[in-house]
Order: structure tokens, then sequence, then C-alpha cells
């Protein structure tokens, strides 16, 4: 397979040398990165907001005069927001590797404001799920596009500790979330029956402030170069430098790094696909399924059923809900932005191991403390946060793991595979076995399943050990080579 020079387009199959990666990696952090923290890293919070919501109104979705749900209902509402957030995922996932990143970060983001205003106008149990289910559409597309892009952007020397960050902005969704409802879920300041509406259309219009913001972004200069269009990747990457030059004289920056050695490739088939994680990448395949389960379960068994666990056992009223999950969400978006720079010091498989086995210890602990009836709403509450500040950066090492680890021609599709098997085994499972076992009354079933959480992570944490790749300040196409 020959080389030739970078020319206009290059054909599928054609080797070439390209100083462009080095140059995106050499730049120093500046105002136009955290314009696209802000504009992708939004996703997560969207996601925190949809996800609070429903944890903090389902005590009032149980009332007559609103939807009349059971507890059963709700958690079926939540696996069918997973349910739509798998096939978002995977569908768009594939779009977002032959169509380009910008594209789908724009579509996927639309059919969430869509589906998230249709939520607030739901009539009963089929419509609310259906309308969940096309809202978790949206977000699952999101993390494919999104993590694609950040991922291809960011310095490789900050890559770790600015994932973390970002994913963490899911808890600055929840504790929005919190807010909206502990004013509007109020019956004193406006009915339960128009309240919980009011909650997904105020979700809408943030939405539609980030869609603005982000058709300023460009695409990828890495899925460009991917797709042979060379002229495009360089106009690119010096619109970049152009706009970091006006924070940071070009004098000031080092030097980029050897030039890449690269293919274009173009469009890959499934078949490809399928060889890269299987044969290719086996350790790294099964790493990502490890780590995305364990915390797919974790997190959503305890965090979509909170409201349920506060409201039967300690008897906090629905619109009180927020002051709970405010201290839960502090803790989740603390964690990630402490412990963060770690991973990209002490490196990320020692930091993935102990903050997976370290979070399950402690979920187990917490678990067994329920079910002993040793806590109160408000220690129950201070033990998940200390839980949560270790096991938030866990759960956001782990889609850091899976869209670092494999080649950009298959990037998006990755994520969405591991984003999608974690879901459907881990996430989807953990919402409804928790409502059956909530509805049980008993402690002791509830302890059951968290205790089944902390072991997973344990189980995850012991994988990590042995199969974590040193990716660390690794540029990524040095990391697609190991």
């Amino acid at each position: 397979m020959g080389s030739r020079a970078v020319g206009t387009a290059l054909s599928p199959g054609t080797a070439f040398i390209s100083d462009l990666p080095p140059r995106l990696d050499r730049l120093p952090w500046s105002a136009w990165h955290w314009r696209v923290v802000v504009a992708l890293g939004i996703t997560w919070m969207l996601d925190g907001l949809e996800v609070t919501l429903v944890g903090a109104i389902g005590g009032v979705l149980r009332e007559k005069e609103t939807l009349g749900l059971s507890e059963s209902q709700i958690g079926g509402a939540a696996s069918a927001y997973l349910a739509g957030a798998v096939v978002g995922a995977l569908v768009f996932g594939r779009l977002t590797d032959r169509l380009g990143r910008k594209k789908l970060f724009l579509v996927t983001l639309g059919v969430y404001l869509g589906a998230t205003l249709a939520s607030a106008l739901a009539w009963d149990f089929v419509s609310f799920a259906a309308f969940r289910a096309l809202t978790g559409a949206g977000i699952g597309g999101e993390y494919s596009a999104v993590n694609s892009a950040i991922d291809e952007l960011l310095p490789a020397r900050v890559r770790g500790r600015a994932d973390l960050a970002i994913n963490a902005t899911y808890w600055l969704g929840t504790a929005l979330g919190a807010v909206m409802s502990i004013v509007l879920l109020d019956p004193r300041v406006i009915p339960h029956a128009l309240g919980w509406r009011a909650c997904f259309g105020l979700g809408a219009i943030i939405g539609v402030f980030v869609l603005l913001l982000r058709n300023h972004l460009p695409e990828s200069p890495r899925w460009l170069l991917l797709h042979g269009r060379v002229d495009e990747a360089r106009a690119s990457v010096e619109s970049i430098e152009h706009a970091v030059s006006a924070t940071h004289r070009r004098e000031t920056w080092p030097s980029p790094g050897p030039a890449a050695h690269l293919q274009a490739k173009g469009n890959v088939s499934f078949s490809w696909i399928a060889r890269v994680l299987v044969k290719r990448h086996p350790r790294r395949t099964l790493l990502g399924l490890s780590l995305m389960v364990a915390q797919a379960f974790a997190y959503n068994g305890v965090f979509f059923t909170y409201a349920l666990v506060l409201a039967r056992y300690y008897g906090v009223p629905g619109h009180r809900v927020g002051y709970y999950l405010l201290p839960f969400a502090a803790g989740n978006l603390l964690g990630p932005i402490a412990l963060g720079p770690l991973f990209d010091s002490w490196g990320r498989r020692t930091m993935i191991t102990l903050t997976y086995a370290a979070s399950g210890l402690l979920m187990a602990l917490t678990g067994y403390a329920l079910a002993q009836g040793w806590l109160s709403a408000a220690t129950q509450t201070a033990m998940w946060c200390a839980v949560f500040f270790v096991a938030s950066a866990a759960a956001s090492s782990a889609y850091l793991t899976v869209s670092e680890l494999f080649p950009v021609e298959l990037r998006g599709m990755a994520i969405a595979l591991f984003f999608a098997v974690g879901t459907a085994v881990g996430g989807l499972a953990a919402p409804a076995l928790f409502g059956v076992l909530l509805q049980t009354g008993s402690r002791s079933e509830v302890f059951v399943g968290y205790a089944i959480g902390g072991g997973l992570m344990v189980l995850a944490a012991i994988a990590a050990a042995g199969l974590a790749v040193d990716a660390e300040r690794k540029s990524l196409e040095q990391i697609a080579e190991i």
C-alpha cells in the first residue's frame, strides 16, 4: 500500500503523513477549549437533568391528579428512557462515524429537545414511557458524537482530567433538576398537575441555547483526515490555532510531536468493526464491557429509585426530594474534578482500579446500613455522597476508556456499542429490579440490589487491574498503535 503526498482528497487505503494531530495536542489550554467543553459537555448536564427530574417527580407521578403511576410503572418509564438511549446510541453512533461529529451532535440534540418537550405533554403511562424512550434516544446518540469529538479536539496531556471533569457536569444537571423540582413541585408554588410538566418544558428551553452554541464548533480534524479530506482538516486546525492564538502567543507553544502516520479509510464495515473489537483488541473490549456494565447498574439502581427510597423509608414528600439530591449531586460533581488529575499523573490502570474497588465496597456498606435501620434521610444522603464522590470518578473513567482506546474510524460506534451493552445489561435491569425490591417494602430485599451493584464494581476493578491500558498523556494515534 503506497504512500503519497497529501492532496485535496485521498481515496480509501491511501497512506500518508500528517502533522495535524500533534499540532492539536501541543496547543495550550485556552478560551477556545473552554467553549468546546461547555458546548459539548452540556450533554452530560442534560442527561443529569433528565434523570433527576424523573427521579424527583417519581413520588408526584403516583398522585391521581398527575399520571397516577405505580412504583413499577415509574421504574418502567426509567427503563424506557434507557432502552431509547441504547437504540439511539447504536443508530447515531454509526452515523457519527459515517457523516461526521458535528452533523450528529446537532441532530441528536434536536431529537432530545423535541422529545423532552413531548414528555411534558404526556397523558398516561404509555405516552410518558414512549416520550421518555425518544428522549433517551437523543441522549444516547449524544454520547457517541460528543465523546468522539471531545477526545479528538482536546490535548492529550489533559485528556484524562478534562474528560472526567466534563462527565462530572452530569451532576450540574442533577443540581439544576433538584432546584427545579424544589420550586416546581412545591404545591404552594404551582399545583402538582402542572409542576411536573413545567420541569420538562424548562429542560427543553435550556437545550435550545446549547444548540445555538454548538453551531459554531468545527468538525473534528481527525475525522476529516480519516475520510481523506486533508485540506478541510488543515483549514480546521488552522482555524483552531488562530482562535487559540487570540489568548496565547504562538511563540509560547511547545513544538508539535512527530508527524502521525495515517491511512484514509473512509466508512468501515460492521465486519471491520467486529474484527477490531474481537480479534485485534479483545482485552480492551472485555475491559470496556466490564467497566460500563458495572457503573450502569450501580448508578441507575441507586439514582433512578432514590426518591422512592426517601419516600418509603424516611417519609420525605416529593417536593422536598430536591433538598436531598443537591448534596448527592455535589459529591458526584466534586469527585471527578478532585480525582481527575490523578488519572493523568498516577495513570489510568491505578486510578480505575482504586476508584471501582473503593466505590463497590462503600456501596455494599451503605446498603447494609439501610437494611439495619441505622440511617436517617440525612445520614443516608451523606453516605451516598461519600460513595459517589469516588464512584463518579470511576464511572467517568469508563467513558474515557471506551472513547480513547479504539481507532478514529470506529470511535463513535465503539462508544455506542459499549454504552448500549452496559446500559442493556446493567442499566435497564437495575431500575426495574430495584422497583420490584422496593415494592416489597423490605429493607433487606433492597440491600440485595445494592450488594449486587457493589459486587459488580469490585469485579470491574479486578478487570481493570489486569487489562487497563497505560494511555495517560499519549496521543490517540499512539494509543491506537499499542
